[in-house]
C-alpha cells in the first residue's frame, strides 16, 4: 500500500512538472511569436502609408523652380530708348511687353524743343549736333547698371540719315560686355543706315546684331516675328 501511494506521488509530481514546463514553452512561445509580429505589421504599414513619390516630387519643383530662375538670369532683357517726340517711346514699349524686359529713356539733359527739331532750319540743335561727328550731348537721366542683362534692345530716330547724337553720348559710357545689343529705330521714311555700326564701334564692347526701322503702328505679334528671327 505504502508503494503505491510512493507510486502516486511520483506520477503526480510528474505530471505537475510536465505541466508547469508546457505552460511555460506556450508562454515562451506565445510572446516570442506575438511581439515581432507586430513589430512586422507596424513597419509594413509604416512602408504602406509612405509615399515613395513624395521626396521625388519635391525635389523635382525645387529643380524646376531652380531652372527658371537661371532661364530668366540668363536671358534679362533691358530696352533702352530716345524718343523726342514719342514715336520711339512707343515701339520700345511694345518691344518691352513683348519680351517682359525693362524700360530705361534716355533724356537729354537740356530737352530738345520744337525748335530744335526743325529739319528745315540748318541752323537749329538738332541740325548742328547731327553735323558734328564729336558732338556729345549730355544725358538727364538717371546712370544706368547693366549688371545681370545680357541683351539690349537699342531705339531711337533717325535723324539726318543716322542715330542721333545722343545715342552716341550713351553707347561711350556703358560696357557691353557679354551684352548682345539689337538696335531699332522710327523714321519718316529713312532706313536705319550704318547707324548700328556707328555705334558698335564708338561702343567698343558688345555683340551687335543688325537693326530694323519700325512704324510706330508696328504690331506686337511683327515685333514677336522679327525677335524670334534673332534667335
Amino acid at each position: 500500500m505504502k508503494k503505491i501511494k510512493t507510486i502516486l506521488a511520483v506520477l503526480l509530481l510528474v505530471s505537475m512538472i510536465i505541466g508547469i514546463a508546457g505552460c511555460s514553452n506556450t508562454n515562451s512561445n506565445g510572446t516570442s511569436g506575438t511581439q515581432p509580429s507586430e513589430t512586422q505589421n507596424t513597419s509594413e504599414a509604416n512602408t504602406s502609408n509612405a509615399d515613395p513619390e513624395k521626396g521625388s516630387d519635391d525635389n523635382n519643383a525645387a529643380e524646376k523652380d531652380t531652372k527658371a530662375e537661371e532661364n530668366t538670369a540668363q536671358t534679362k532683357v533691358l530696352v533702352v530708348y530716345f524718343s523726342a517726340t514719342g514715336n520711339t517711346k512707343t515701339v520700345a514699349e511694345k518691344i518691352a511687353s513683348v519680351t517682359g524686359g525693362d524700360l530705361y529713356e534716355i533724356l537729354a539733359a537740356e530737352p530738345y524743343t520744337d525748335a530744335d527739331l526743325n529739319y528745315n532750319d540748318s541752323s537749329s540743335r538738332s541740325t548742328s549736333e547731327q553735323n558734328d561727328k564729336n558732338s556729345r550731348p549730355a544725358i538727364g537721366s538717371e546712370d544706368l547698371s547693366l549688371d545681370g542683362y545680357t541683351t539690349i534692345y537699342l531705339g531711337f530716330p533717325i535723324w539726318w540719315g543716322e542715330e542721333p547724337r545722343i545715342l552716341d553720348t550713351f553707347v561711350e559710357k556703358y560696357n557691353f560686355e557679354g551684352i548682345t545689343v539689337i538696335p531699332f529705330c522710327t523714321s519718316g521714311g529713312s532706313g536705319i543706315g550704318r547707324s548700328g555700326p556707328n555705334m558698335e564701334k564708338l561702343a567698343g564692347s558688345g555683340t551687335w546684331l543688325d537693326g530694323k526701322r519700325f512704324n510706330t503702328s508696328v504690331s506686337e505679334a511683327d515685333l514677336k516675328s522679327w525677335i524670334d528671327g534673332l534667335q
